[in-house]
């Protein structure tokens, strides 16, 4: 089914890409094109240039004056004012190729007028008959400083919106109107050099070249304009003139020739002389652009028709209407900005019409391909025992609804199903997930959530199983539980044993299984850490009992096996003291043993206790050993009351102890400072002595029963490494934990923190 949706994406894809190819060809989709065009033109701000004027025969010039045409005298009166005013250059927009009958005196006046002003362009037009083009009289001619042609192309919808840069005769070419004029104050220009003929071509036909759109100017009028009957009679100084580009023209109803020209949507009339104006302004400030090669518009089309198609093929049906709506924005945007910012004019109709056409041709593809797959999909589940009713007749609907109806009820069943199966993992009460050959999660029960949650982690499908185990390694190997890189076979059972990133003794059982022809795994893990903690215990406390135990009583054995054979006075008093000594020990070996068993397993009674008379009773229990070793105890009582909920016994204990290990590892005639103080709603009792101190290493591992500090290992010193433990055990039976601080040669200092609790009721 994907195959044949891919190919048929390609073939459509390759049938929509060549239409475009075609279609922004030149002069294809023109009339949609130039209705483009117009639509964007709001987004084409073009300032028009300050320096051209218009000066029009309008309707109250007529009216002043008379009918037209008027005397060439007062043409030459009025290019007289405004030439004194020093413009750039005047352009007369009026066809001067027969002589005045009336008054041919004129003629011999205007045109002494125009060489005087030396700045006046004249126009050119296509001949008629055999004549091929049709310039001004000889003497107007002469007397002009260039000449331009003002022949502006219609486009297909009758409208005009570009211009020919050079038109004439064979190769005798002159520029338009509005650019031969800029050639008066800009000779350097690159084609006013070559434009510039004044004789009448005899034969040839009529070539254009170098098609320009206008560029529009923006405004109300956009250029300054002056009434034809005020500049003569001088109502508008000369000086308004200095330094302009003057267009002197018709703009009278029945007299001005007006042209069809965009505005926005729709088009509106100008007189031919204002848009001379605009290809004078347009040309002085660059704004002028012209369209794009073939090939450039071609693929201007091609780019966004692609994205759209590619689009079409990844992204879902809403997603790829948005593309679609948003590709064919950017590209019409694009078309608008384009002759701003690159002088260049492309045609996005082609691109337009394909991106409108590929999303409901391809979503009809798609729903023919929806239709067909779920007639498919039923008549599978039909036949893996589902009972489907495929015929709908109660219900109203196409042929499509009847067949997503048939799904959605194969689809309950299959996730009631799902939910039964589901619910029966969820409910097994260790860590259990089901995992694809490559080790991916796809299913996992509650508590493997819980335990992911423990790690800091959470449980994503399809995330790799060996992201859940990081860190946990296989006893004794020292290799990953599961490493992902070299995941088991899939032909048997595996059963791993590890520890984790908290220390936990995890069993893997990893059990291969086979649904749809894919194999996965169904892994389990079981915390054994209760287990192996038993088990360490057990040979902990063998070991106990095989040596430190039999240590003590196998020495009174051999003390007094040696009195009875080889003793012959009474037995002294130095062996009676070395009997006890090893008795006590023994004894003290039994109980430490004993306490420690019972604070790791019973569990510790609530009841108010004050810490204050607790470590005044450690104190007293301790004061003799201190005595000893003339150690003083430094204890200053609490004003405020230190009250707890605990067993006062385990705690006074747990105090003794940490009071005599100061004792036992701090210095003769030393001191061991005690203290309790509140900290964030904790009573905090530190016990500071000033011996050797402890090093970080041996830090880590100060609290594990059995253990003591390496330079103690081998000295006189009495002990087993279960005093610490103990304490530890009683922190932890109280909600509470025991700190160490300590540096080498600084002493150590042990603090128990206890949560506070609240005063017992006054009876």
């Amino acid at each position: 089914m994907k195959r044949s949706l891919s190919l048929e994406w390609l073939l459509m894809s390759l049938g929509l890409l060549a239409v475009v190819f075609w279609l922004s060809g030149p002069q294809q989709l023109s009339r949609a094109n130039l209705w483009l065009q117009d639509l964007t033109l709001p987004l084409q701000r073009h300032q028009p240039s300050p320096n051209v004027v218009l000066v029009l025969a309008d309707e109250r010039s007529l009216s002043s004056i008379g009918r037209w045409p008027w005397r060439r005298a007062l043409h030459a009166h009025l290019i007289n004012h405004i030439s004194s005013g020093q413009p750039q250059s005047i352009g007369l927009d009026f066809l001067l190729s027969e002589p005045d009958l009336d008054y041919p005196e004129d003629d011999v006046v205007l045109a002494q007028s125009m060489a005087r002003s030396g700045r006046v362009v004249l126009p050119v037009v296509r001949g008629f008959g055999d004549q091929p083009a049709s310039l001004p009289l000889p003497m107007f001619t002469q007397a002009a400083a260039r000449l331009g042609h003002v022949h502006l192309p219609m486009d297909d919808d009758g409208g005009v919106r570009s211009f020919y840069a050079r038109e004439g005769v064979s190769d005798q070419l002159w520029l338009h109107l509005g650019l031969s004029m800029l050639c008066i104050s800009q000779p350097e220009r690159p084609a006013c050099a070559d434009t510039n003929s004044k004789q009448i071509p005899s034969f040839g036909t009529w070539q254009r070249d170098d098609r320009t759109y206008i560029a529009f100017a923006q405004g109300r009028p956009p250029f300054a304009m002056y009434a034809y009957i005020d500049v003569l009679q001088g109502r508008i100084p000369a000086q308004a003139f200095r330094n302009k580009h003057v267009l002197i023209g018709t703009a009278a109803t029945g007299l001005g020739t007006t042209l069809p020209t965009p505005s926005g949507a729709s088009q509106a009339a100008t007189y031919s002389v204002e848009l001379v104006a605009h290809i004078a302004s347009g040309a002085l400030l660059n704004q002028h652009a012209v369209s794009a090669s073939s090939w450039a518009n071609r693929a201007f089309n091609l780019v966004p028709a692609a994205l759209g198609l590619a689009a079409l093929s990844v992204l879902g049906p809403s997603a790829a209407l948005l593309a679609c709506m948003g590709l064919g924005l950017l590209t019409l945007i694009a078309s608008a900005l384009t002759p701003g910012w690159a002088h260049t004019v492309f045609s996005p109709a082609a691109a337009l019409l394909i991106l409108t056409l590929a999303y409901p041709l391809w979503s009809w593809r798609r729903l023919n391909a929806a239709a067909r797959f779920l007639n498919q999909e039923m008549q599978g589940l039909r036949i893996q025992g589902l009972q489907i009713n495929t015929q709908a007749p109660h219900k109203r609907g196409d042929f499509l609804q009847h067949r997503i109806d048939a799904v959605e009820q194969a689809s309950q069943q299959l996730r009631q199903l799902h939910q039964f199966v589901t619910e029966t993992l969820l409910q097994l009460p260790s860590p259990t997930l089901a995992c694809n050959r490559h080790g991916h999660i796809l299913l996992a029960n509650s508590a493997a959530h819980r335990y992911a949650h423990s790690l800091g982690r959470t449980l994503q499908p399809q995330q790799p199983l060996a992201d859940l185990l990081d860190g946990a390694m296989e006893r004794g190997s020292l290799q990953p539980l599961w490493d992902s890189s070299c995941p088991p076979p899939l032909d048997h059972t595996i059963q791993r044993e590890g520890i984790d990133l908290q220390k936990n003794n995890l069993l893997m059982l990893s059990q291969p299984f086979t649904v749809a022809d894919e194999i996965g795994w169904l892994v389990t893990l079981v915390d054994i850490s209760d287990l192996r903690q038993a088990m360490a215990q057990r040979d902990q406390a063998m070991h106990f009992i095989s040596h430190d135990i039999r240590a003590p009583i196998g020495a009174i054995l051999t003390v007094i096996e040696m009195e009875q054979h080889f003793g012959s006075e009474p037995v002294s008093a130095l062996l009676i003291e070395r009997i006890q000594r090893y008795a006590r020990t023994g004894l003290a070996l039994a109980d430490d043993f004993v306490h420690l068993a019972r604070a790791q397993n019973a569990l510790a009674q609530r009841t108010p206790v004050e810490l204050g008379a607790v470590i005044d009773q450690a104190l007293d229990d301790t004061w003799a050993a201190a005595h000893a070793r003339f150690i003083k105890l430094d204890w200053m009582p609490q004003e405020e009351e230190a009250w707890v909920l605990g067993d006062a016994s385990m705690l006074r204990r747990a105090c003794g102890n940490l009071i005599g290990n100061a004792i036992k590892y701090g210095p003769v005639e030393g001191t061991v400072f005690c203290s309790l103080a509140l900290q964030d709603g904790h009573w905090c009792i530190s016990v500071r002595d000033e011996g050797d101190g402890i090093s970080p290493q041996e830090q880590a591992r100060l609290f594990a029963p059995f253990t003591r500090q390496h330079q103690h290992a081998g000295s006189t010193i009495p002990g087993i490494g279960l005093g610490l433990a103990y304490v530890h055990s009683v922190a932890q039976q109280h909600g509470g934990s025991i700190e160490v601080q300590s540096e080498a040669g600084q002493g150590a200092c042990f603090t128990l923190r206890l949560p506070q609790a609240a005063p017992p009721p006054m009876h």
